[in-house]
């Protein structure tokens, strides 16, 4: 269990310590500030376009960067043989497997929880439809740029890695924002609280996502792994249209009730139509979308470690 631990943690930091994670993490939060002066010409419906779009995008760039870390912390390891010595050590394969898991989803996890304060952020900033609050929305932007210059500094003074200091100073510097915002902003006309709780579900949803990206990784390489990962979230997406029907034919009736049950749906996840109509999320969907998710973990954990469990790691380091 202690190896595991260790596992997950390098993982989290390898992941940190990957330029595109920073690059991803500084799009997605520039996109999200953006939204507010793009949405001051859509009449009446700013706050919704800002919601969505914000959710969207943490929801686009969490599922992309999940697939990315995983690539690069599982499958090229498996390809330069860096697993090889891990294995020679008292480190069991499940332990390897499930570390890497929980690595990845911790990563996705910080990813989106700065991104969904950047989004409390962009909802006080377009407090209104006919103008924004330019003094929150500059200095979300120096922030931003503050935690690329803690970054670099830190890199030449130190000779820290930049991408992990610059993502650790924005995930401070952003959620401190954001709670300053909250106690002395104006208040936007939707349910905060609701907010809160589909930002959480977009959270299941990457590391639902990052789950089966490491199952992908310990057979795939990058370019595999995302497009499986891609018609996954596809699939996913129109589950509900492709697999829910009733015919006459009852073989055909089984095998969609299967593929539904196999294939996770996304919408699920997606509560931002609700939040914008300002319809109350109960507790218990919250509840049951955790479960949905634990499911989900277990199955996606035990085909990762049943798979990896007689792979030939020797052969994938000649490659």
């Amino acid at each position: 269990m202690f190896n595991m631990w260790k596992i997950a943690f390098n993982a989290f930091r390898e992941s940190l310590r990957e330029p595109v994670y920073f690059l991803m993490l500084l799009a997605a939060l520039l996109l999200i500030a953006h939204y507010p002066p793009a949405a001051i010409f859509v009449f009446s419906e700013q706050l919704k376009l800002v919601v969505d779009s914000s959710m969207a995008t943490t929801l686009l760039f969490g599922l992309i960067v999940s697939v990315l870390c995983s690539s690069y912390t599982v499958a090229r390891e498996m390809r330069n043989g860096t697993v090889l010595l891990l294995m020679s050590k008292p480190i069991q394969r499940w332990s390897f497997v499930l570390g890497k898991i929980l690595g990845i989803a911790m990563a996705g996890t910080l990813f989106v929880a700065v991104c969904n304060f950047a989004t409390f952020i962009s909802v006080f900033i377009a407090t209104d439809q006919f103008r924004f609050e330019m003094p929150l929305y500059f200095t979300m932007l120096g922030l931003l740029a503050l935690g690329c210059v803690a970054g670099m500094l830190a890199n030449y003074l130190k000779a820290c890695s930049f991408p992990e200091i610059a993502t650790w100073a924005t995930a401070v510097l952003i959620p401190l924002f954001a709670v300053y915002c909250y106690l002395t902003g104006e208040h936007p006309s939707l349910s905060l609280k609701d907010l809160t709780k589909a930002l959480i579900l977009v959270n299941f949803a990457v590391v639902t996502m990052s789950t089966f990206a490491v199952v992908f990784a310990t057979r795939f390489d990058i370019v595999p792994n995302l497009c499986l990962c891609t018609a996954l979230f596809f699939a996913g997406l129109v589950s509900s249209y492709l697999f829910q029907r009733t015919t006459d034919n009852e073989v055909l009736n089984g095998l969609c009730a299967v593929l539904y049950a196999v294939f996770p749906n996304w919408q699920f996840f997606w509560l931002a139509d609700a939040v914008a109509v300002k319809r109350h999320i109960p507790d218990d969907y919250i509840l049951n979308a955790a479960l949905y998710l634990v499911i989900y973990i277990i199955l996606g954990s035990t085909w990762a470690v049943a798979t990896f469990q007689h792979k030939e790691l020797a052969g994938d380091s000649r490659n």
